[in-house]
C-alpha cells in the first residue's frame, strides 16, 4: 500500500499549536501515532500528491525488482559505487518504467540525495517497506545486507501470490465456461426447442419445462436486470472499500468466509511474519517496524492487532497478548512470537512461522484445487443434465402417446 501524505494540526503539552505534514498508510494510523508522541489531534487532512510520472507504460512487476535488488546487493557487497550501480542497473533491467525510474534516482543520487528519500518519490513503485528496508541500510552501513533481504521476500512474496494464483485460475476457467455453456442453451437453443413444441401442440408441459421456460423467459425479457444488479454490486463494494467500516467488514469476511477464508488468513499470516522478519533482521526498529506492516498486510482486521501490539510495546509490555486478544492469530503463532520476544530471536522466529504458513498455504492450495475440480465438474454436468432432461421430457410425452394411439 502506498503512503499517502497527510497536513496535521496539533496542540502539545505546553498548548502551542503546531502544523506540518507526515506520510502514513491511512488517516487512523496517522492520528494513533501523533496521539501516542503526546499530541492533541485537532485536524488532519490528506494532502493531493501528484505521483511523479516518469517514461514507460504499466507498472513495475516485483520479479523486477528483486532481480534488481540482487543485482544492486552484489555490486554494492564488491565496492561498486552507488552512482555507478544505479547507472549499471538503469541500462540492465528490462522494465522501461523501472529504467526511467532508476535513471532519474541516479541523478538525485548524484545531487546528493539519500537513496532512500529518491526513492519515496515512486511510492507506486517502491512501498514503504521497501523504502523502509533501503533506509535502514544506508543509515547502519549494510545496504548490501538489506537489499539481499529485498530481494529475498519480493521472490517470496511473488510466489505464494503465483500459488494462489495458479491453484485460482482452473476452478475460474470452468466457472466461466459452465456460465457460458448455460447462458448459450437458456437464450439460443431452448427458444428453438420452445417453438418445436408449439408446433407439436404441447400444452401441457412438465414442471421442469416450465421451470425452465420461465427462467429462460427472464433472461430474455429481464437480462438488462441482471447487469443493473451486478453493476449496482459493484458500485456498492467500491464505495464501502472506501469507508473503514466497510473496508474493515469486506477484510473480516476474507477471513472468515466458507472455503476460503482459512486460505486467506493462512497467507495474511505469512505475509504479516514475512514483512515482520525482514525488517526487524535488517535493524528497523519494532515500533516502526510494526507500523509498516500493520499498512501492507492489506486487511484492516490484521492492521487493528499489529497497531494494539505496537501500542502494547510502546507501553513496555510484550507483544503476545495483544495478538491473542485479537482473535486473529493462532496459539501457535502467538507461542512462537512470545519465545522469540523473551529470547531476543523475534526475527528467527518470525522466519519460522513464515515457512510454516507458506507450507499450509501450498497444502490448503492442493486440497482445495482437488475439491473443487470434481465439484465443478458435477455442478456443471447436474445443471446441463438439468436442462437436457426438460428438453427431452415433453418429446418423449409426444413419442408415448403416438405410441399409444397406434396401439
Amino acid at each position: 500500500m502506498a503512503a499517502l501524505t497527510f497536513a496535521y494540526t496539533l496542540r502539545d503539552a505546553t498548548g502551542t499549536v503546531i502544523e506540518g505534514s507526515s506520510e502514513a498508510e491511512n488517516e487512523e494510523l496517522l492520528r494513533k501515532r501523533l496521539s501516542e508522541q503526546g499530541f492533541d489531534v485537532l485536524e488532519i487532512k490528506q494532502i493531493k500528491t501528484v505521483n511523479k510520472r516518469v517514461g514507460g507504460i504499466g507498472g513495475v512487476k516485483k520479479t523486477d525488482l528483486s532481480i534488481m535488488c540482487r543485482q544492486f546487493s552484489t555490486m554494492i557487497d564488491a565496492g561498486v559505487s552507488l552512482v555507478r550501480c544505479l547507472n549499471v542497473l538503469g541500462e540492465q533491467v528490462q522494465s522501461p518504467k523501472l529504467r526511467a525510474i532508476l535513471n532519474d534516482v541516479r541523478i538525485e543520487v548524484e545531487g546528493g540525495q539519500m537513496l532512500a528519500k529518491s526513492l519515496e518519490k515512486y511510492p507506486s513503485t517502491f512501498d514503504r517497506l521497501f523504502c523502509g528496508l533501503v533506509r535502514a541500510g544506508e543509515v547502519g552501513g549494510t545496504l548490501e545486507e538489506s537489499l539481499q533481504r529485498l530481494s529475498q521476500f519480493l521472490e517470496s512474496d511473488v510466489k505464494l501470490r503465483q500459488k494462489v494464483k495458479s491453484a485460482m485460475t482452473y476452478p475460474t476457467i470452468v466457472m466461466v465456461f459452465a456460465v457460458v455453456v448455460v447462458l448459450l442453451l437458456m437464450t439460443f437453443i431452448l427458444p428453438k426447442f420452445m417453438d418445436m413444441f408449439k408446433d407439436l401442440g404441447i400444452k401441457d408441459m412438465p414442471l421442469m419445462t416450465k421451470m425452465l421456460k420461465a427462467t429462460s423467459d427472464f433472461l430474455l425479457q429481464y437480462w438488462y436486470f441482471a447487469i443493473i444488479i451486478f453493476g449496482g454490486l459493484a458500485v456498492a463494494i467500491k464505495v464501502s472499500l472506501k469507508t473503514k467500516q466497510g473496508r474493515r467488514f469486506i477484510d473480516l469476511l476474507k477471513l472468515k468466509a466458507p472455503v476460503f477464508g482459512p486460505l486467506n488468513h493462512k497467507v495474511s499470516l505469512a505475509r504479516f511474519a514475512r514483512t515482520l522478519s525482514t525488517l526487524l533482521s535488517s535493524g528497523v526498529p519494532i515500533l516502526q517496524a510494526l507500523e509498516t506492516v500493520a499498512g501492507t498486510v492489506s486487511n484492516d482486521v490484521m492492521s487493528e492487532a499489529i497497531m494494539a501490539a505496537r501500542a502494547s510495546i510502546r507501553e513496555g509490555e510484550q507483544i503476545a497478548p495483544p495478538l491473542a486478544k485479537s482473535g486473529m492469530f493462532p496459539p501457535m503463532v502467538v507461542q512462537m512470537v512470545a519465545i522469540g520476544q523473551e529470547s531476543g530471536a523475534l526475527d528467527p522466529m518470525l522466519a519460522k512461522i513464515a515457512d510454516f504458513y507458506e507450507d499450509e498455504v501450498d497444502a490448503a492450495l492442493a486440497s482445495l484445487t482437488a475439491a473443487l475440480e470434481p465439484v465443478l465438474i458435477v455442478g456443471l454436468g447436474g445443471v446441463v443434465g438439468f436442462i437436457v432432461i426438460s428438453l427431452f421430457l415433453p418429446l418423449i410425452a409426444v413419442i408415448q402417446n403416438l405410441s399409444g394411439s397406434s396401439e
